[in-house]
């Protein structure tokens, strides 16, 4: 059993959690994950109402009593969703577990500890851990610059990341960015961190609402297989290679602004990909990781085979790497 801070602190049986994906974080596969042992986490403004996030809540809770959560992300918006209303959904769920991304989580903080809610931050950087900590979240979740999605400004992996926030963080922190399997588990735990958070790995597992044909281009992917959109525009995202992406990345070398690529960035394109497995529909994001994914498991044979190597790799050539180390 491998418990941690994390594990402790959130109710969880494995240090392992799902991220929070738009288009991806439903009810079928965040039950999976939890069943499994991790962090199930719904993807709360996938659902396109506050009542519809009600419904999910109630549809996740129906597939498992086990803990999971729900991603609150809180970006720039011409039109910002009605943030107070999605999380009063949450409250009103019975949801024990927030995870908050984009945004200063301090806006919500006191609604969500009132309710008695654990509250995840994710971010970027140690200064914005940092100042999550000082807020009062319960825990942090810092991303590599290997991430998908947003992976900050800074270009900073996670081998430099994790130990620099770890150094500085006195609550639970999970890692996040390039992790695909047990070696990335063991390594983010010898680099200070008290777990893992993984979305692309679970993008392609069976329960992952999407469709299959896009599981199988990540099989089929390696990390070199990602393209850095928007870095002209100081909001860099980490998206799959495709069509969509060449021609976004070639309009900003072309001087372009955001005008000049924003209907081919739009989210219902991106959808587009997940629900209907057109790959070059839109862009959609992936991490480097995908090139250590070579398989479509459940979330239960995936979690299991990650817990059981990480085992092993701890008691056996580490324990081992150790032993000769001395003896010598």
């Amino acid at each position: 059993m491998l418990r941690t801070r994390f594990t402790e602190a959130f109710g969880v049986e494995h240090p392992i959690v799902q991220g929070g994906m738009m288009w991806v974080g439903r009810a079928e596969l965040a039950a999976a994950v939890s069943e499994a042992g991790g962090l199930g986490i719904i993807t709360g403004l996938t659902q396109p109402t506050p009542q519809a996030l009600r419904e999910e809540i109630a549809r996740t809770r129906d597939l498992t009593d086990k803990p999971f959560g729900v991603n609150l992300t809180i970006l720039p918006s011409i039109t910002p969703p009605p943030y107070a209303e999605y999380r009063q959904a949450i409250i009103d769920g019975g949801v024990q577990i927030v995870e908050i991304a984009g945004g200063n989580p301090a806006t919500h903080l006191p609604f969500l500890k009132d309710a008695g809610i654990k509250v995840l931050h994710k971010c970027t950087s140690v200064k914005h851990a940092l100042k999550a900590q000082q807020v009062g979240v319960d825990g942090v979740s810092i991303d590599g610059f290997e991430c998908a999605g947003h992976p900050g400004e800074n270009d900073t992996p996670g081998l430099v990341l994790i130990p620099a926030a770890a150094r500085e963080i006195e609550i639970p922190m999970i890692a996040s960015g390039g992790i695909a399997d047990a070696r990335g588990l063991v390594a983010a735990m010898a680099l200070g961190a008290d777990g893992v958070n993984m979305g692309t790995r679970f993008l392609c597992t069976v329960e992952s609402p999407i469709a299959h044909v896009v599981k199988e281009q990540i099989v089929a992917n390696t990390e070199l297989d990602t393209k850095l959109i928007f870095r002209t525009l100081n909001n860099t995202a980490r998206v799959a290679d495709n069509a969509v992406s060449r021609q976004v990345v070639e309009i900003e070398r072309g001087g372009g602004t955001f005008d000049d690529v924003r209907e081919l960035v739009a989210g219902a394109r991106g959808r587009k990909v997940y629900e209907e497995g057109d790959l070059d529909a839109g862009i959609w994001s992936v991490g480097q990781c995908q090139g250590l994914i070579h398989d479509i498991p459940t979330c239960a044979d995936l979690v299991a085979r990650i817990v059981r190597e990480a085992e092993a790799l701890i008691a056996g050539r580490l324990s081992n790497a150790i032993v000769e180390t001395v003896a010598r």
